[in-house]
């Protein structure tokens, strides 16, 4: 079923799985889950004693009374007011949302939005480029964003560099509806009523850049911003149905701040209507936009926390209606459950161990642990691992992070198993079978660094990201005391353990060692006047003998095949 379109069959299999009838499974991991009525507060988390938390207001940040302008902050809006000097536009330069809310907070910010009073912003920038010609100056390219209703995209963006930096230009606008349409006549608005058609509050302040000054059109955006208050400046159901994703942007800017959500909001966010509003009426490219700036911002778990408790759960990360095992009930408290203890060690260990995309994917993989060993059968009868579907069909995202974060579920099962003796001297016995093979013969003590050799090569540079993974699953011995920073302490030092063996073992890279016989080499030893499968088998087989013999030259190498060889025509011989 295409769960990227609307449809009575995807609202029933969203209420079914949103009523959480489902079949208890028993679970190995158990983490602990912030309760409900933590959701809305600022929060950070203190020990209270004997394993219990509580969480209690941060301070605010200062709110800046003016807006100080970086030098090519300057320029760019001195540039614009030429434009319309030159002209004699009479047109009122604003701009808008985010820079204006970054500013105050003595944030820097480069994402430049500008509100025209008396024109589309096509037209403006046509005006900038026949500025630039008048001037002598190189013009630049237009790039125009159509406005699309049905994804709740009703603006017409136009975009181009101004002194280097993308500029966005749009029209102020006010809306109204006909009977019985969510989908509202354009037309051009005031500063004011613009305002109010804006998402939160906070995103509804103007700089006025013919004027210089700030302008809070709403009566409330400013105090909202020193108070900490993630607000709608309509009523939030009327906002959210006019465009659901704003439903994420309130939920993103709330962790991103650490704001606390309006009490309406909240309500109306885990309304029915608007839960099916977002899953039916935007798109899942814009879906996953908003969910992949929560995970690769500063507060991941606080965004998924706010996401499981408002319900909507179900409605972002939408699944297959044919998995196996059916999804537990309480599943997205697990998800977020396990993000939670993903980045409290990922802090401990440092998050300039990994780089962004792997600190990214991490994440990912992490939320969707619980639902590693769950698939479902594609049109074409196949079995898909259902974090892939959530990924690509859910969120949009690039087929690459499917893969990684199914690859990494892979690897953090196959690091589980390795965990009783790569830390011991202890020959392994589980993955034993692994190397099981008429050809090798190799030393107990190698068979450790040859294992992890081969799961290293399968997930290569993110072999680090799976073993801090695979700390998640890892059985913690009983606790006492503050529990929950002892438990993140000792996978850390599972982790660093395991980290220093595999590096102590000189595996790191590992994955770029090449066979140290080429195909025709290999060809010569078997007499085979050409390749197939048997060539890709003995360089796979003699992977894992340079992985216990690492030191070993191409000519023992050769040796050691013509030796193999000879014994097994001799086996023949025999047979």
């Amino acid at each position: 079923m295409d769960l990227t379109a609307p449809s009575s069959a995807k609202l029933l299999t969203f209420r079914r799985i949103a009523s959480h009838r489902f079949r208890f499974l028993s679970t190995q991991t158990i983490f602990f889950i912030p309760s409900r009525r933590t959701l809305g507060f600022p929060f950070r988390r203190v020990r209270c004693g004997a394993g219990v938390s509580a969480m209690v207001a941060e301070p605010r940040q200062a709110v800046k009374d003016r807006i100080d302008l970086t030098e090519n902050e300057e320029t760019i809006f001195r540039r614009l007011l030429d434009v319309v000097d030159h002209f004699k536009l009479n047109t009122q330069l604003r701009v808008a949302g985010g820079w204006v809310r970054d500013k105050l907070l003595g944030k820097d910010c480069y994402d430049i939005d500008i509100a025209l009073d008396n024109m589309l912003g096509r037209e403006f920038c046509e005006k900038v480029n026949e500025y630039l010609h008048s001037a002598g100056e190189e013009q630049q390219g237009i790039g125009v964003i159509q406005c699309n209703p049905d994804q709740s995209k009703h603006l017409e963006t136009a975009r181009m560099r101004i002194c280097s930096t993308w500029v966005d230009f749009v029209n102020l606008r006010s809306e109204s509806y006909a009977e019985n349409s969510r989908i509202p006549k354009m037309k051009f608005g005031t500063a004011k009523e613009d305002a109010y058609r804006r998402d939160l509050t906070i995103n509804s302040l103007f700089y006025n850049i013919n004027t210089t000054s700030v302008e809070d059109l709403t009566g409330r955006g400013v105090q909202d911003l020193k108070d900490g208050y993630i607000v709608t400046p309509l009523p939030p159901k009327e906002t959210f149905l006019d465009d659901p994703l704003r439903v994420l942007r309130a939920i993103r800017f709330g962790a991103r701040f650490n704001f606390k959500l309006s009490e309406d909001l909240k309500e109306a966010a885990s309304d029915d209507e608007v839960r099916d509003a977002l899953m039916c009426k935007i798109s899942r490219e814009r879906v996953g936009h908003e969910i992949d700036l929560m995970i690769s911002g500063n507060q991941p778990v606080r965004a998924m926390l706010y996401i499981c408790d408002l319900q909507l759960f179900y409605a972002v990360f939408t699944l297959p209606e044919n998995a196996q095992p059916e999804i537990v009930e309480g599943c997205n408290r697990r998800c977020v459950s396990h993000i939670d203890a993903a980045w409290n060690v990922l802090q401990l260990v440092g998050c300039s161990t990994f780089s962004d995309e792997q600190r990214r994917l991490y994440l990912y993989g992490a939320l969707f642990l619980p639902l590693r060993n769950t698939a479902y059968t594609d049109t074409k009868s196949k079995k898909i691992p259902v974090a892939n579907f959530i990924i690509r069909n859910s969120l949009k995202l690039k087929a690459n992070d499917a893969e990684m974060v199914v690859s990494l579920h892979v690897a953090v099962e196959r690091f589980i198993s390795l965990f009783p003796f790569m830390e011991s001297d202890r020959e392994p016995v589980l993955a034993e079978v692994n190397l099981d093979d008429e050809f090798l013969d190799i030393p107990p003590t190698s068979r450790k660094r040859v294992l992890a050799g081969l799961l290293l090569r399968e997930i290569k540079s993110f072999w680090r990201v799976a073993l801090l993974m695979s700390t998640l699953l890892r059985p913690i011995d009983e606790i006492v005391g503050d529990s929950r920073n002892k438990e993140s302490e000792r996978r850390k030092e599972i982790f660093t353990n395991v980290e220093r063996i595999i590096t102590d073992l000189g595996l790191d890279n590992v994955w770029e060692v090449k066979p140290l016989l080429d195909g025709k080499a290999i060809m010569g030893v078997l007499q085979l006047k050409g390749g197939g499968p048997l060539i890709r088998e003995w360089q796979q087989r003699m992977i894992k003998w340079q992985l216990a013999h690492p030191n070993a030259t191409a000519e023992e190498c050769l040796d050691w095949m013509q030796q193999s060889q000879s014994k097994r025509a001799k086996l023949d011989c025999c047979a």
